[in-house]
């Protein structure tokens, strides 16, 4: 059951921290989980001194973080600080849709609107390459519409495009009519009952996309790695009989979610030191097959998931380096 009340947002930040003591190559996502547990116990300082500690041991995701300090510096009345921090991360301009979301949306929330227009807009650009259009490009172009709804601008074709890529039940004008903050003083209970439907299908999207970690994972084993997995435990071979058989099979099983309808999948690249430490932890042998998907979902609650699929031309996940495009992002010919 997610956490609800201020003690047990503090509560799981506390559980975040230890475990990042005990996993430290896994610290980064942790202590993002517990800087955001923070902010919802509304200790925003303590949150601030958790995205401080990460940006100060160099982490992977630098933009991400400071654009999420920014945010959270903002929400407790360090505006001059938030902004420069914001300036910075406009000046990098990140290929990354992540930090573009939270500037953006930050400034949205304070009604600098011209400013979160510009950063939706920046950043979509620098993720759209002519008709790819990742997933996490369609949500700037979401939040893109929604501002430019409210500064009154008319359609333009990307607002078009969102209209496309969207698929609720109800429409993004309608989502994202200024008018709807009317409906909530209505004395009209159906106007009320109509609001509260279009409010929660937004919220739903939204935790679709935002949720974390990711509830399905499918193994990844680089070529090195599952060479050394079978020569310890070679009664594993029945499920991975070849390096282009694993990866070929981990594409249909990631294409197969897709087309279920499945969120928030990903791929987790597994080691066998990492493998044979699970294994201990369950008290069981590595070479029980029954165990690999559980040391999936364990690595991706662990934050060590990655989003499936690619950009068509960023590095195909399998590590080659081809463009996911020519490599595995070419279905086989049947």
């Amino acid at each position: 059951m997610p956490s609800e009340t201020p003690a047990q947002h503090a509560s799981e930040a506390e559980r975040l921290e230890r475990i990042a003591v005990q996993y430290p190559e896994d610290s980064e996502p942790l202590l993002l989980q517990a800087a955001a547990h923070r902010e919802l116990a509304g200790d925003r300082p303590e949150a601030t001194a958790l995205y401080e500690r990460l940006l100060a041991d160099s982490p992977t995701n630098t933009l991400l973080i400071k654009a999420l300090k920014a945010s959270n510096l903002w929400e407790y009345g360090h505006e001059a600080e938030a902004r420069a921090i914001i300036d910075g991360i406009r000046a990098a301009a990140p290929r990354d849709a992540a930090p573009w979301e939270i500037i953006a949306e930050a400034l949205e929330s304070h009604d600098d609107l011209e400013a979160a227009h510009d950063c939706f807009t920046t950043g979509a650009r620098l993720l759209i390459d002519g008709d790819d259009v990742p997933y996490e490009a369609g949500l700037l172009l979401a939040g893109r519409h929604r501002v430019r709804r409210l500064l009154g601008t008319p359609h333009d074709a990307w607002d078009t495009l969102a209209d496309t890529l969207h698929t609720g039940d109800i429409s993004l004008d309608e989502l994202h009519n200024p008018k709807r903050l009317w409906a909530l003083g209505s004395d009209n209970p159906e106007e009320l009952h109509a609001e509260i439907a279009r409010l929660r299908a937004e919220l739903g999207e939204r935790r679709a996309a935002l949720s974390r970690p990711f509830p399905v994972a499918v193994l990844h084993w680089p070529e090195a790695e599952l060479a050394e997995l079978l020569a310890a435990y070679p009664s594993l071979a029945s499920e991975y009989p070849s390096h282009s058989v694993h990866l070929a099979r981990t594409e249909a099983s990631l294409r197969e979610l897709a087309s279920t309808g499945t969120q928030n999948f990903g791929i987790v690249t597994a080691t066998v030191p990492s493998y044979e430490a699970f294994a201990a932890s369950e008290q069981t042998s590595p070479d029980d097959a029954s165990l690999l998907p559980e040391y999936a979902t364990t690595l991706a609650a662990r934050g060590r998931a990655i989003a499936w699929p690619p950009r068509r031309n960023a590095p195909c996940w399998c590590g080659s380096t081809y463009p996911y495009k020519d490599c595995h992002g070419t279905p086989p010919q049947t």
